[in-house]
């Protein structure tokens, strides 16, 4: 009933707004028509095809020599439709003053934004936030954007980004980015108090969202962590170790940069903290599995307990809350999460 209601209003909208020009411009046909089939005799398609070539002022040829009455006819359909297009054009000016136009395009970036699913959400487009932006563009990954600078988001959107005028700090913002289909949120504003309230905000409204947040001092950076953000980011810190390791280890840092341009994907599997189903999953299947097997991705290491083991065998007894890090391609990767049925793993 509700939406009738909205599409009802939305139809009087329409009609409020085009119903004059439209009229108007239905009137001039009839009338036209009407006048050129009392003075001329033609019957009503040339009449219709004359009053069409003479308001859109094609150039074309009278369908016959006009008389006295019928040039006067002419004479008044000129006139009207003058009339008609100065009137369009006069509520053209007036919906673009009214911000008509911009409604429409939220309207068509809100039906969008309804039939995005497992998109990543960058909440600023500052300099970090463009950064993250053309990464994931480069990996064909949807993306939307959250800015409140029209400068900004007019800038985003140059580049072919979605882009919502809204605060990233307000509950219905986030609803409305669709935070409960996206697979990451990553919160790159300015003000550390700021990202701290997105990244609460977020995880009350989706607790299996994987929080991204900027921090600009480890004090900050504890206290996202505590707020829920499943990784914190310091741009001086992260610079900082990655000048580093290319001192250091060039060869590893360059694999990662390798890595960006490939087909080949580094993605984490955490498995479900319920013993359970780790349990009953084990007596269901092998208690160990050898992921050497059948061409699937390659085992990088597992993490149980903050304790990171790189390089482990093959064969691995899952437990409870483990992560698991692989290396390979989407179908590859693909292949794994079918393995494990996704009934173990949780979305990270």
């Amino acid at each position: 009933m509700k939406l009738n209601l909205i599409k009802t209003n939305k139809f009087k909208g329409y009609l409020k707004v085009w119903g004059a020009p439209i009229s108007l411009l239905i009137f001039l046909f009839l009338f036209g028509a009407l006048g050129y089939r009392f003075t001329e005799g033609w019957d009503w398609g040339d009449c219709l095809w004359m009053v069409l070539i003479t308001i859109t002022t094609i150039g074309f040829g009278e369908v016959e020599v006009l008389s006295s009455a019928g040039r006067v006819i002419t004479f008044l359909i000129i006139g009207g439709g003058l009339f008609v297009v100065q009137l369009t054009l006069q509520r053209f000016i007036q919906l673009s003053e009214l911000g008509y136009f911009i409604k429409l395009e939220e309207l068509r970036l809100r039906r969008l934004i309804r039939r995005m699913k497992n998109h990543v959400i960058i909440c600023g487009y500052g300099r970090t936030g463009k950064e993250i932006a053309d990464k994931l563009k480069s990996e064909k990954i949807s993306t939307l954007i959250i800015e409140n600078n029209s400068t900004r988001k007019t800038e985003a959107e140059e580049k072919g980004f979605n882009v919502l005028l809204a605060d990233a700090t307000m509950d219905e913002t986030l609803l409305l980015a669709g935070v409960k289909n996206c697979r990451s949120l990553v919160v790159t504003l300015p003000n550390d108090a700021a990202n701290l309230y997105v990244v609460l905000s977020a995880k009350a409204l989706n607790d299996s969202c994987r929080l991204i947040a900027r921090a600009a001092n480890e004090e900050a950076a504890s206290k996202l962590k505590l707020a829920g953000a499943d990784a914190v980011v310091s741009p001086y810190v992260a610079a900082g170790r990655t000048m580093a390791a290319s001192a250091l280890r060039p060869i590893a840092v360059d694999f990662i940069d390798l890595l960006a341009g490939s087909d080949c994907e580094i993605e984490e599997f955490k498995l479900i903290d319920d013993i359970d189903k780790i349990e009953f999953f084990r007596s269901q299947h092998e208690t160990f599995f050898d992921f050497s097997k059948r061409g699937e991705a390659l085992l990088l290491a597992t993490k149980v307990s903050d304790q990171l083991m790189g390089n482990p065998k093959n064969k691995v007894s899952i437990s409870p809350g483990m992560i698991l890090i692989f290396l390979g391609s989407q179908e590859q990767l693909n292949r794994i999460r079918v393995r494990l049925l996704e009934v173990l793993v949780k979305k990270t």
